[in-house]
């Protein structure tokens, strides 16, 4: 490629914090659920690349085939990879993408096309690098290439109000809110005080259904959660490892005491990953008995996205009023920030 940047460039990332900062210099973005991407094109050449500065292209023909598409063959852009489904982002079918069959990779992207929302501009159609200009020039540009070849644009605001909205109207859809300084040039690969992430916590009453060994040791070194439906059938949602080292041992010999068939009497936990030993594969069934209160960020595809945070043991709490209900509550699908044009066919 000739541009001003090659793959592979690591993208600018951002700190984490805990509350929406204030003031004159920030602007605030939806944070999308879905694969950091950077796409390059040089005239008939396009690449994507990943987070981790690997090459995405085989996974999104489409994607490769849009790009090539635009008026413009020279740009590079940063954005998020995402997979509407039924009016909503799925997490799920992004994830199936990553295949090696290429004839299932085109299957699914005839099936549920996937959608690239650019949120920077890091080299212009004419080819100059953008990427030491402040932010508030690179997103005029940006919103110019993007209404110019109809690609979809995050929203952007400088209104706090509406950025609070979104972090709390659409917490079911999106992953929180980045909050990026308008004086700040691009930093590739750097976390800066110019770019915060702010995720969306929240709590659920679980019921441990099941639990696993530490790899090295006959501890406890995780424990599996479990909802229950409105059939009363007792779901896996999720785990969570974040026992204190002092206190496995006793665990251990609490849950030990509770091992009994089935566990989960809905959707059990999945079989070994690739990586597993054989005891930390396997998971012992418990009963229903113990409740506690665990810190998550996403909950999509009836699960948990990440391990969750162990708050609190729950003896209040009754087993049965572990309802799936408290996670799936009614939110906005965040797709609607972007009409119209992801919604055109």
């Amino acid at each position: 490629m000739k541009l001003p940047i090659s793959p592979p460039y690591p993208p600018m990332e951002a700190l984490s914090a805990l509350e929406i900062p204030q003031g004159g210099d920030w602007q605030y973005e939806p944070k999308w659920d879905g694969f950091r991407c950077i796409a390059f094109r040089d005239g008939d050449e396009v690449y994507l690349q990943s987070k981790a500065g690997q090459p995405l292209a085989r996974y999104f023909p489409e994607l490769v085939e849009k790009l090539l598409s635009l008026r413009h063959d020279t740009f590079v852009l940063d954005g998020e990879i995402v997979v509407p489904v039924n009016g909503d982002l799925s997490f799920d079918e992004l994830l199936m993408r990553i295949h090696p069959a290429e004839s299932r990779i085109r299957k699914l992207s005839a099936e549920h096309p996937a959608t690239l929302i650019v949120f920077d501009l890091l080299v212009d159609e004419n080819g100059s690098l953008l990427s030491g200009k402040p932010l508030k020039q690179r997103r005029r540009k940006l919103e110019s290439f993007a209404g110019k070849n109809l690609l979809p644009l995050s929203p952007a605001t400088q209104d706090f109000t509406l950025a609070r909205s979104w972090f709390e109207e659409l917490a079911g859809g999106l992953d929180g809110i980045i909050a990026k300084r308008l004086s700040a040039v691009y930093e590739p690969g750097e976390r800066s005080g110019a770019m915060e992430k702010i995720k969306n916590h929240r709590t659920a009453d679980c019921v441990v259904g099941g639990f696993r060994y530490t790899e090295k040791a006959p501890l406890v070194g995780s424990l599996l959660l479990g909802l229950y439906d409105d059939a009363g059938m007792l779901h896996h949602v999720g785990y969570t490892s974040s026992i204190k080292s002092n206190e496995r041992k006793a665990l251990t010999e609490e849950v030990e005491a509770l091992v009994e068939s089935p566990g989960f009497t809905g959707r059990s936990p999945g079989g070994p990953s690739r990586w597993s030993t054989k005891r930390s594969a396997e998971w012992q069934p418990l009963r229903p008995e113990l409740v506690l209160e665990a810190e998550y960020d996403h909950f999509t595809g009836g699960r948990f996205r990440h391990g969750t945070r162990f708050i609190r043991w729950r003896p209040d709490k009754s087993p049965r009023q572990c309802l799936m209900a408290q996670v799936e509550r009614e939110s906005r699908s965040p797709l609607h920030l972007l009409e119209p044009v992801v919604a055109k066919p």
